[in-house]
């Protein structure tokens, strides 16, 4: 579980990962839900707001940062033990992301949700592993093409009971059915699920481009070229996406193949900037917050979101009855200084501040979590 750092790490992918955990940090934590400024919340169903970024940008990391170590690992490890260590990996993570729902009090298990993002996450990584290591660069190529192309027809062409051909509400879609279908009465809301299961196969293909863009990294290229190439292709991904948007509107929920081309390009830019800036240019220092936090990125991730469901389970006494320990602190703490969308916002920036400093005792002692 405890890993070395490798020399030959690319340190903009580390700065790029951690400014991305730390935005999920932000917008996961809001001092008051009823309080929270418009870009620090999700789309209402179409369009797409800065923090209908994150999620998508991590998945994007995921298949750069695939690329990379199947790149190592295939040169000393045979498929048969890789295929146990991306089982392993997988597995790791899916139980990672049902951990919180096993705090107190007791789960009613008959309506578990067993979706989730950091389940989204193993069910990704495990099928664009599989799909890298059985198939070539041209066939992956192909592939991501199909999911995507495949996706949008299944949505706008297979009728749905009940809503007909083409419906994209929230009720009304072929993924909505699917999921009500396969998981009844374990979704996050009623009829619909934003990590359900088939919004998950068009989810493959933005870590797939991310994979392409890790072979692009490691091409050996002149750095400048590589760069200028990420740049370009970046904002290519970003029109296109806009273009399909006309007929498949950008829809975090649905994950529409419009809003996988629109926010893989936005990572691209991203990563192109981090890349051009600290790997091109050689200025890390301006990043290395950022890198502290990407080096253990699945350890925070959980560690913030258990200690956030423990404080808003924990209840205090108050003048009208108990409140959970988490409002308690945004009500005495934050909000008799400034503003109700304010002090949210203050809370949720403290609540990354302290635990970029827990990240940076870790940085410091050389250790780096791994699942």
């Amino acid at each position: 579980m405890f890993q070395a750092l490798q020399s030959d790490r690319l340190a903009s992918l580390d700065a790029f990962r951690g400014f991305t955990i730390a935005g999920m940090i932000l917008v996961n934590n809001p001092g008051s839900w009823s309080h929270v400024y418009p870009p620090l919340l999700h789309a209402d169903w179409h369009g797409c707001t800065p923090t209908d970024l994150i999620f998508p940008f991590f998945l994007f990391i995921v298949g750069v940062a695939l690329s990379f170590s199947f790149a190592r690992h295939l040169e000393g490890t045979g498929r048969r033990a890789l295929h146990l260590k991306i089982l392993r990996r997988a597995l790791i993570i899916f139980a990672l992301g049902m951990l919180p729902k096993f705090l107190p009090p007791p789960a009613d298990f008959s309506e578990l949700r067993i979706a989730g993002v950091l389940q989204r996450i193993a069910v990704v990584y495990l099928a664009t592993s599989l799909i890298v290591l059985h198939f070539s660069r041209r066939a992956q190529i192909w592939i991501t093409a199909a999911l995507l192309l495949g996706y949008w027809a299944a949505m706008a062409l297979i009728p749905v009971p009940g809503s007909g051909v083409g419906v994209l509400t929230p009720e009304g879609n072929l993924a909505a059915w699917i999921d009500s279908y396969l998981l009844p009465g374990s979704m996050y809301r009623v009829t619909w699920d934003p990590e359900g299961l088939f919004s998950t196969v068009p989810a493959v293909a933005t870590a797939l481009l991310g994979v392409f863009t890790g072979n692009w990294l490691r091409s050996g290229r002149d750095r400048s070229e590589i760069a200028a190439g990420m740049f370009t292709a970046g904002w290519l991904a970003i029109l296109a996406g806009l273009a399909w948007d006309l007929v498949f509107p950008l829809n975090k929920n649905l994950w529409t193949s419009s809003y996988v081309l629109y926010t893989a390009g936005a990572a691209l830019e991203a990563l192109a900037f981090c890349y051009w800036l600290i790997d091109v240019r050689g200025h890390r220092k301006w990043a290395q917050p950022a890198i502290v936090y990407g080096l253990n990125a699945i350890t925070v991730f959980v560690a913030s979101g258990l200690l956030t469901k423990l404080l808003y389970r924990a209840k205090l006494a108050d003048g009208g009855g108990p409140i959970s320990t988490w409002s308690w602190i945004y009500q005495n703490v934050f909000l008799p200084w400034t503003t109700p969308e304010g002090a949210s916002l203050v809370m949720a920036l403290s609540y990354v501040v302290f635990w970029w400093l827990l990240m940076a005792i870790l940085y410091r002692r050389g250790i780096f979590i791994k699942v």
